[in-house]
């Protein structure tokens, strides 16, 4: 479903997370199923994170976009800008998510825009705006995240980057 293309993530995270051990963009990517729907991150900060997916592969029976695949799209993002606004000492986990659909789409490829509504100490909250490839809105949603502590045996979970 297309070519993996690398993060563009700020050079200072980059940085943090080296100064920890950790290459970033070697370590990053949407996850299991972010891949296998085709989901590519195309630019990723804490202000505004952008990712693509293609329609074809994520249809349901009446061939259109399925809702469930544009929440796959809108949690990735919102989960990156949230990643990338606590930072290293803080593990992000999706609490609520909401979407709106707005219009069906058939082909071609969606585009996702998440921009923070709320960014505090223990919760991220982001608006992610999909539209389709004339531009039109497809889905709006908000996801919310936790941010907590790193604590001890949290790096155990993390797929190993080497």
């Amino acid at each position: 479903m297309g070519e993996q293309h690398p993060v563009k993530f700020p050079r200072e995270v980059i940085d943090e997370y080296a100064a920890l051990g950790v290459d970033l963009p070697a370590l990053f990517s949407a996850g299991h199923l972010g891949t296998r729907m085709g989901v590519q991150i195309v630019e990723a900060a804490a202000e505004r994170v952008v990712g693509t997916m293609p329609v074809e592969g994520n249809t349901q029976p009446y061939g259109l976009l399925h809702g469930g695949a544009s929440a796959v799209l809108a949690e990735t993002l919102g989960s990156v800008g949230s990643m990338l606004h606590g930072g290293s000492s803080k593990i992000v986990v999706g609490v609520d998510l909401n979407c709106t659909h707005h219009r069906g789409v058939r082909s071609g490829m969606v585009t996702g825009v998440a921009t923070p509504v709320h960014r505090g100490r223990s919760t991220a909250t982001y608006e992610i705006v999909i539209s389709d490839e004339d531009g039109k809105r497809v889905c709006t949603a908000r996801l919310t995240c936790l941010l907590r502590d790193v604590r001890p045996g949290d790096g155990d979970q993390l797929p190993d980057a080497g």
